[in-house]
């Protein structure tokens, strides 16, 4: 957990903390941060936690850094950079979320399927921890095809540069497909449920409901 933290979550703060100054100074600049998303994933909790307080952090320094003229852009690129581009280590799950006792999909077994389909990809020796899938703890670096590789982080880049300088860049940038589709899919759930449980929400506003009643000539009496 607290390496998950150090690396997704102190180390960019550090980052931006050591360049804000420069910017200030200049009364100019654009901050550009990649992150995983803001979208739950059975099996990286901690992963997307510190992912999403790094967000949060962002979205608050927006708005600190706003009157120095200094911009404020999250990127979320899609899983492949993050998880095909990197060190993938896979821990066994509880006796209570294997797959004979719990159904929901785990991120081990939906990276471990789809690095099993990738056309081109070299294979592990056998004496070599092959799947994701085990009951110890396994770690494995990704043998992309360089093509694919090259694409991936091309693509991310070209995001990064489309975005870089604009004068008025996006809070959030989604990059991908996928990526898109995810949170448009996440946007309307949480429009739908807003709206479903929208009273029940607003009857705890206590000075807007003591607005309506005395708009409605309801006075209430002492006790």
């Amino acid at each position: 957990m607290r390496e998950q933290f150090e690396t997704n979550f102190f180390g960019p703060v550090n980052q931006i903390k050591a360049a804000i100054p420069a910017m200030r100074k200049q009364h100019s600049g654009h901050v550009i941060v990649l992150t995983a998303g803001h979208l739950g994933t059975p099996g990286m909790g901690m992963y997307c936690a510190s992912n999403w307080a790094l967000e949060g952090y962002c979205d608050s320094m927006a708005y600190e850094i706003a009157p120095f003229n200094i911009k404020m852009t999250i990127v979320q690129p899609t899983m492949e950079i993050g998880v095909l581009t990197n060190k993938i280590v896979s821990v066994p799950p509880q006796p209570q979320y294997t797959p004979e006792k719990n159904p929901a999909p785990l991120v081990r077994g939906i990276i471990d399927g789809l690095l099993e389909r990738i056309e081109g990809a070299q294979h592990y020796s056998e004496e070599e921890q092959r799947s994701l899938v085990s009951d110890e703890i396994v770690s494995i670096y990704p043998r992309l095809p360089m093509d694919m590789k090259a694409t991936l982080l091309a693509e991310t880049v070209s995001a990064i540069t489309a975005i870089g300088g604009h004068e008025n860049p996006p809070a959030r940038h989604i990059v991908g497909h996928e990526g898109v589709a995810s949170v448009k899919e996440k946007l309307k759930t949480v429009s739908e449920e807003l709206e479903d449980f929208v009273e029940v929400s607003c009857a705890v506003d206590i000075e807007d409901r003591e607005s309506h009643e005395g708009e409605n000539g309801v006075t209430k009496e002492g006790p």
